[in-house]
């Protein structure tokens, strides 16, 4: 059973479920308002960012008529190892996670914080572990090659 929801439930849905994660434990518990307005606009600026990121990256897959589809990467018909894919083998993951990052500061509350590293187990055995799994078998030793010379994150 567990094998079948990996890849079942698309990434952006992990991010708005952890995002609604972390505004309720900012609206029911608080426990310390650690940044105050102006200073949280900070976190807008990065949401904005890492979306802008995450565009950039989904391009690369466009420009090379290969499908961007996390919950299919045997459909891909190239590896993507170009722009931020030569640094990280996960940017649109990592920018996320960044997004969550300033969905906190935005939030203003330590509690939020919390769900950051479950944010990134979730990810990692839901999605990038059976994503690079399937990549393997379908690109064989390209894919391990690019492996071993990036990162998974940064």
């Amino acid at each position: 059973m567990r094998n079948r929801l990996k890849t079942l439930i698309p990434p952006p849905v992990y991010l708005l479920l952890f995002a609604a994660l972390m505004w309720l434990l900012n609206r029911y518990f608080p426990l310390y308002h650690w940044l105050e307005m102006p200073w949280r606009y900070a976190g807008l600026v990065l949401i904005v960012l890492a979306g802008l990121s995450d565009l950039w990256s989904l391009s690369l897959f466009l420009k090379l008529h290969t499908t961007p589809n996390p919950m299919r990467p045997s459909a891909a018909t190239h590896l993507v190892t170009t722009g931020l894919y030569r640094y990280s083998r996960n940017p649109m993951y990592f920018g996320m996670l960044v997004m969550l990052v300033g969905w906190w500061i935005w939030l203003g509350s330590v509690t939020p914080i919390l769900m950051l590293p479950i944010f990134i187990l979730v990810l990692v055995k839901m999605q990038i572990e059976p994503e690079e799994e399937a990549l393997e078998v379908h690109f064989g030793n390209e894919y391990l090659n690019y492996k071993r010379r990036v990162p998974r994150w940064f």
